[in-house]
């Protein structure tokens, strides 16, 4: 079986953000990067299922330079090959143009299963997934937090989360496109073997040229979203403290509730 992974390189959540310079993003120059949260559970899922049905992961990304750290982290916890998008006309590039992107190399293979995670930890659009299943024709799920291939390898049996607690189990056809859930299982760490190993795995980079594509359709040109500007929510403004015991505060809280917010 043929797995492949789409994983992106984010800030560490636990940085210190500043806004860049024009207001529009924040200041990479002296932030870490990591592997989106999600995408790492997405990772973990390829390779357990590669290592019980047999086969590879292949892993996937799109980014500048720094994006080779992410594969090669792919490599070293057991991905066979890694294929970076790697071409400026790819930069700024919102779901739908990422989506066109990936999907394009992803299709020059073949597939028996697509993983993501389900949003980027950055912009959190959780639909690159989608757009690459509607790219290449496959089924899409999202929010998964259980994937089980059935004999054969012809179908997958899914749990997917729902709201209020339940969940949604169902029979996907392959190849299909799933999107997981951060705490799908508990992902491995690299070992010293494996780490030596990335080192001589194929890190193949390619361009839009090489994947057919017009520098017009990926990237800022390609997209139909535009972030125009980022900033910090404002703190300390407009806290009121309700005063008296338990009852009488969630008395005063269910009345501002229904008369100054409205919202009951």
């Amino acid at each position: 079986m043929r797995v492949a992974v789409c994983i992106k390189q984010v800030p560490d959540t636990e940085a210190r953000l500043q806004v860049g310079a024009g207001g529009r993003w924040i200041d990479e120059g002296e932030i870490p990067f990591v592997i989106n949260e999600s995408d790492e559970y997405a990772l973990e899922e390829g390779l357990r299922i590669a290592e019980s049905h047999g086969g590879e992961v292949v892993v996937f990304s799109l980014g500048p330079a720094r994006v080779g750290e992410a594969l090669r982290k792919a490599l070293a916890l057991g991905a066979a090959r890694a294929v970076h998008l790697a071409d400026d006309a790819f930069t700024g590039g919102d779901a739908l143009a990422t989506g066109r992107a990936l999907a394009a190399a992803l299709g020059r293979e073949e597939f028996d299963l697509v993983l993501t995670g389900s949003q980027s930890d950055d912009v959190g659009y959780g639909s690159v997934g989608s757009v690459i299943a509607g790219h290449l024709g496959w089924p899409q799920a999202w929010l998964v937090m259980g994937v089980e291939v059935e004999e054969g390898g012809a179908s997958a049996k899914v749990t997917r989360e729902m709201e209020a607690g339940k969940n949604e189990i169902f029979r996907m056809k392959l190849p299909a496109v799933i999107e997981v859930q951060a705490g799908i299982n508990h992902p491995r760490y690299a070992s010293l073997k494996g780490i030596m190993q990335a080192k001589r795995k194929p890190l193949d980079a390619v361009s839009a040229a090489d994947l057919g594509l017009d520098a017009g359709s990926v990237g800022a040109a390609g997209s139909r979203l535009e972030i125009v500007e980022v900033g910090f929510p404002d703190s300390g403004g407009g806290a009121q403290i309700l005063e008296g015991d338990a009852a009488t505060a969630a008395r005063a809280l269910v009345e501002k509730l229904q008369k100054e917010a409205r919202v009951l």
